[in-house]
């Protein structure tokens, strides 16, 4: 985003994933998912921090899935999670600055 402008493409996928972000409960069970052991993360591991049902955990964890910030698979009755690598890696590229550039202030004082 800094080093040139953003396709509608790229904007289109990057949005939706900061949308799925924007929510608090989804951006803590990504963290969650991210820091579980073994990089992944079971359902029932998930439901426990939070003060909100099971079918409302699942809700934002499909949220998650479709924005692309999350993978998962089915083993018997339940389902594993885990954070995709190049999800984060698109993300945390678009918040860098390049090296040696200084931040641009905005509004107040100058």
């Amino acid at each position: 985003m800094v080093r040139e402008p953003l396709g509608e493409e790229a904007a289109v996928d990057l949005a939706k994933m900061f949308k799925a972000l924007s929510d608090p409960v989804r951006l803590r069970l990504l963290s969650l998912i991210a820091s579980h052991e073994g990089g992944e993360a079971c359902v029932c591991d998930l439901t426990g921090p939070f003060d909100v049902s099971q079918p409302t955990i699942s809700h934002h964890l499909k949220v998650l899935r479709e924005a692309g910030l999350v993978g998962s698979e089915r083993r018997g009755t339940w389902v594993y999670y885990w954070v995709l690598p190049a999800a984060l890696t698109k993300l945390s590229a678009l918040l860098q600055t390049p090296a040696g550039s200084a931040a641009v202030p905005t509004g107040g004082a100058r």
